[in-house]
């Protein structure tokens, strides 16, 4: 077995074997089911990657309805038609709601005790639709330094589009499994301080999550990095 095959089954297993917490609902939204698995609240300002340099950190828009169409032109379609959830570098605030259509959604903030962030979890503890659905994620990713020649890698299941600093980076389509470094962008430069990394991520049904890090120029995972849901 490759050696990330074997990290992603061992990853998994942790996520099964975590403590139960809820996910924060936003006053006056419908109340939440007993629990999120793999999902907790920030307790502190920032929080470091984890030991392979996934961002565990993470502002989750509550899931909007969509068509599910996982192709190329139907996801631009679908993450380009207004209203969006704000700019592109925009960082929300935890518990601010807005108007989707016919649907009020608020963000949350949430750390992820796994690789990933099981979004099946995090909607459904909400009640709030797992099919035919579109979310939202934002980070802010906080460099010590100017970082060039990084790359920004993730894994969705299923279809996903990524923005680094507003400019898309990264974008895979179709029903697919999350995968670890599933798609990889191009070298790009990370400004020292805070970065915003913003993904939407179109599911069609059964589960869904994501993951996400960032590769030195040497393809290794960068962990001298923070991560927060503050711009």
């Amino acid at each position: 077995m490759s050696p990330h095959r074997t990290l992603r089954l061992l990853l998994v297993i942790a996520g099964v074997l975590a403590v139960t917490l809820a996910v924060p609902v936003a006053q006056g939204q419908q109340s939440a089911r007993a629990g999120a698995p793999s999902l907790v609240r920030p307790v502190s300002p920032v929080k470091a990657p984890d030991a392979n340099g996934f961002l565990q950190r993470w502002l989750v828009l509550e899931p909007i309805r969509v068509g599910g169409q996982l192709t190329d032109s139907a996801v631009q379609t679908t993450v380009t038609t207004p209203p969006l959830p704000g700019p592109l570098t925009d960082v929300p605030r935890a518990g601010e709601t807005l108007t989707i259509g016919d649907a009020a959604v608020a963000w949350h903030a949430v750390d992820t005790i796994g690789y990933n962030v099981n979004l099946y979890h995090f909607a459904y503890a909400l009640k709030k639709p797992t099919t035919n659905v579109l979310f939202w994620v934002v980070t802010v990713v906080n460099a010590p330094r100017e970082m060039s020649g990084v790359r920004l890698a993730i894994g969705s299941n299923a279809a996903s589009v990524w923005w680094v600093n507003g400019q898309r980076v990264i974008g895979i389509y179709n029903e697919r499994q999350t995968v670890i470094d599933d798609g990889v962008s191009k070298r790009l430069t990370l400004k020292k301080g805070p970065n915003v990394v913003r993904a939407a991520i179109i599911n069609a049904g059964g589960a869904t999550d994501f993951c996400a890090r960032f590769l030195d120029s040497e393809d290794r995972p960068i962990k001298g990095i923070t991560v927060s849901v503050a711009g």
